[in-house]
């Protein structure tokens, strides 16, 4: 689709020759000169004036109208004839597939023979200015031979051809997925009462304030860099490398410091690699800025998720086993799909006490834009299911819901039923400081009628356990190089998008070292320049990055140490660090400057420069799958959140939220507070509103199926209006394996607003709603069932039936298990998925 948008560059209106030089000056420090109309490096480098600099173009991509078809034929004749239009890329110019998995390369950055969703792209157009790619864009003709739409899962499960994509587990199901840890029946034998419950969380997507944007600039024999927003420059330098077919060295992708990104850039886009592709071809720069409306295109937001739980509990509360089944929406492509569809099971054990367990699940494509890692990535669709599900039990068996979960909770330092190791848990300090704050035991249930307090609690990773492509690696790395200056320049590959990680890596330097932040230069996120840092992605950062800095500025401050030691002749151990000086602590006057330190280690060791790495601890599941869901420490959160409920109309308003997270250690607490602040406004945000959803007739008069509001216009999310009083409280239980006990806090705190929300809503009115968003049209609707003396619920009633075969039986530790299958083979034949490749083993963790 090429739709008309605003200008996105900010030079289009400016005159010809000005407009070159304002061009220029974004591509700093590369002298080109012109052979046979192509750019070619130099040894003299040019000044931004000189207009024999290879003048930057734009480029626009033409999309697909169409939800699923077979492309017959593409005519550019008309479009080529027009003003400023230079160049055409189609499928066949780059016929490699590319993605974010090693078990999901499914995607062209062309579309060759058939489209998935309306907004695939089909061609790349470059022109001199974008207003002439855009109206070119226009005037391509794409014929399509249309194929059957499919919509929803329960149309992918009967739907087995046409198949969306031939590698899938079986017809257009992506992936099947069952586990069961412990002996289930046993556990349901002991429960005094057994519970269900199906709930639905609907897709939405991540609406950064900065669309996606990319430069690629050619340089000296078939070299090229790529700045782009991306939160994961080194898979995308690899998927560069693989479609461009050049050696990774001779790549640089660049990451710009994000204008939010969610998990909404962590994948390598088709417009990404276009433009590179482009760049090479024409020999100049190419740009493209997506419009808003491609954005939601891109997509790879939250997946629709329909789960049904079957819980076992004791009447005091305990839970004695749960069988969870989720169905997921995937979207025309793989993404991170397969590892979406078992984070959807694999954290429910990190929070509460699961002795048995059993995880069903099933991801399937469908003709929409593809869903992928929105914050929380894979988590907060069953945490809400899970956290409405104890609300409702506590109610039934006359608990207090704080009660019920604080009975249930995980202990430290043990192994779950499902093999993930849980160090440091903060759970309890959490719900206490928010049941305190918010007066919940002797307000809740007793305000007046349309008023509530819900409770709700999360985990999260503090970074994935295992890398997407399984190596003996690290996954950061850091860098020091220290100046005689006193200037420390630190180089990582970790990438800013706004969550705050250069000030985590600058000040986890400057404390191991005494010295200020101006002291410390960072060059990150450039594939050529730092260390591997492998994204801003699972809240990764601040345990893997921080660990890495900390070790290079610890190894920096040995060298240092040694070195003033000998010169002040202080034993190393009394030398302290600090207020830019390295000094005696017996007695502080004896001392050196922190830039004399610098000149005195340089003058004792030459020039000075340290490393440091991470590599995260092995996790102790050996079975198929168990590499999803391990992590070097969890994070926790509770939140209570009060509502107000207009009984006749179904409108509520979020009053005031407390929320507590278990951080670890604050390293920035002015960054942990906004991180929950961040992740309490995005939670109502999904709670109160946010949905992607999609339009279409019926099957028998139409395969259209169409966005229904691809725009910031339609696609609601919350204002000032909107935004409650919040009360935060963080909590620190350090985890040893974390940068001095440091935890996530990107991700954590979203997880239980959606629950807390809708529990409320029951405290207030007294009727639940077991779907988000929580529209007000249907607190309305189970208002009117409750009048009826009808069951006040709103909600989906049904699982799909699905055959999901034998589970992989794992024992649990207290089985006397070792972390492996007892039935591998068995499982794998039974549920039809075949052979695995040796990288798929390596990303399910049997793989070592």
């Amino acid at each position: 689709m090429a739709e008309r948008s605003e200008k996105q560059d900010g030079a289009a209106a400016k005159p010809e020759a000005a407009r070159e030089i304002a061009v220029a000056r974004n591509i700093v420090g590369t002298p080109y000169r012109r052979v046979d109309g192509r750019a070619k490096v130099t040894g003299q480098t040019r000044f931004a004036d000189d207009l024999s600099f290879p003048r930057m173009v734009h480029m626009r991509l033409v999309r697909s109208i169409v939800p699923h078809a077979r492309i017959v034929s593409i005519d550019t004749s008309k479009a080529a004839a027009m003003p400023g239009v230079l160049a055409f890329l189609v499928g066949k110019d780059m016929p490699n597939t590319f993605g974010i998995l090693p078990v999901s390369q499914d995607e062209h950055a062309l579309c060759i023979d058939k489209v998935r969703f309306v907004g695939d792209p089909v061609v790349a157009i470059a022109a001199l200015t974008d207003d002439q790619a855009y109206e070119a864009s226009l005037a391509v003709r794409v014929e399509y031979e249309s194929l059957e739409t499919i919509a929803t899962v329960e149309e992918a499960i009967a739907t087995s051809e046409p198949r969306i994509h031939d590698y899938s587990d079986e017809g257009n199901i992506h992936k099947k997925v069952s586990m069961q840890f412990g002996e289930l029946e046993e556990g349901f034998a002991e429960a005094d009462e057994i519970f269900e419950d199906v709930l639905l969380f609907e897709g939405n997507t991540h609406l950064p304030m900065e669309q996606h944007a990319t430069v690629a600039v050619p340089e000296d024999d078939g070299r090229i860099t790529v700045w782009s927003s991306t939160q994961t420059p080194h898979y995308l330098h690899r998927s560069l490398a693989k479609v461009l077919e050049l050696p990774a060295s001779r790549i640089r992708v660049i990451a710009c410091p994000n204008g939010g990104g969610f998990g909404g850039k962590s994948d390598p886009f088709n417009h990404e690699i276009a433009a590179a592709k482009m760049a090479l071809r024409l020999g100049r720069p190419v740009k493209i800025c997506l419009t808003r409306e491609e954005v939601f295109y891109c997509h790879r937001g939250r997946h629709p998720v329909l789960m049904k739980l079957r819980t076992g509990f004791k009447r005091d509360g305990r839970m004695t086993a749960q069988h969870l089944q989720t169905a997921l929406d995937g979207g025309a492509y793989g993404s991170y799909g397969v590892a979406s569809t078992y984070y959807t099971g694999a954290l429910q054990t990190v929070t509460y006490e699961l002795p048995r367990y059993r995880f069903d699940s099933v991801r399937c494509f469908t003709n929409k834009p593809p869903c992928g890692p929105k914050r929380g990535h894979g988590t907060p669709q069953p945490r809400f299911g899970l956290e409405v599900h104890l609300d409702k039990v506590a109610v039934k068996l006359g608990i207090d819901p704080a009660d019920i979960r604080l009975n249930n909770l995980v202990q430290p330092n043990t192994i779950t039923a499902n093999w993930l190791k849980v160090g440091s848990i903060g759970l309890k300090k959490c719900i206490e400081a928010v049941v305190a704050g918010s007066g919940w035991r002797e307000r809740r249930g007793k305000l007046p009628h349309g008023r509530g307090l819900g409770l709700a609690c999360g985990s999260y990773l503090s970074g994935a356990g295992l890398p997407i492509y399984w190596n003996h690696m690290p996954q950061s790395g850091v860098q020091l190089k220290l100046d005689r200056s006193g200037c420390v320049a630190a180089f990582c590959g970790q990438t800013e998008i706004g969550q705050g990680s250069d000030s985590v890596l600058a000040g986890i330097v400057a404390e191991v070292l005494g010295i200020e932040l101006l002291d410390i230069r960072l060059c990150v996120a450039d594939t050529d320049l730092t260390p591997v840092d492998l994204g801003s992605y699972s809240s990764r950062v601040t345990l893997m990055m921080g660990n890495a800095a900390l070790q290079a500025a610890q190894r920096a401050r040995e060298l240092v140490a040694r070195a003033v030691s000998e010169q002040l002749k202080v034993p190393q151990d009394r030398l302290v660090f600090a207020e830019r000086r390295v000094f005696d602590s017996e007695d502080p006057s004896k001392g050196l400057s922190w830039p004399e330190a610098c000149v005195c280690a340089e003058s004792r060791f030459g020039t000075l420069g340290t490393t440091g790495s991470y590599i995260p601890p092995r996790s102790p599941g050996r079975y198929r799958g168990a590499g999803v869901g391990p992590s070097p420490a969890y994070s926790y959160s509770a939140t209570v959140v009060e509502v107000e409920v207009d009984p006749e109309t179904g409108l509520y308003r979020v009053e005031h939220v407390w929320m507590a997270h278990d951080v670890g250690k604050a390293i920035n607490p002015v960054l942990v507070m906004g991180q929950i602040e961040g992740s309490v406004y995005m939670g109502l945000g999904e709670a109160l509103m946010e949905e992607q959803v999609f339009r279409r007739l019926p099957k028998n008069r139409s395969n259209a199926l169409v966005h229904k509001h691809p725009s910031m216009l339609e696609y609601k999310s919350p204002t000032f209006l909107e935004m409650p009083k919040v009360t935060s409280y963080i909590i620190e239980d350090p985890d040893p394996n974390g940068p001095f006990g440091a935890k996530e806090v990107g991700q954590g705190p979203l997880l239980p607003m959606m629950p807390a929300i809708a529990n409320a809503i029951f405290d207030a009115v007294g009727v639940r709603v077991d779907q988000i968003p929580v529209h007000p049209h249907l607190v309305a609707k189970a208002l009117e069932e409750k009048a009826r003396g009808k069951e006040p619920r709103v909600g989906p009633r049904a699982f799909p039936s699905i055959d999901f075969g034998t589970p992989l039986r794992v024992p649990t530790p207290a089985e006397g298990g070792d972390g492996q299958a007892v039935n591998q083979d068995e499982a794998k034949v039974r549920t039809g998925t075949g052979t695995m490749t040796e990288r798929e083993e390596a990303l399910r963790g049997t793989k070592r």
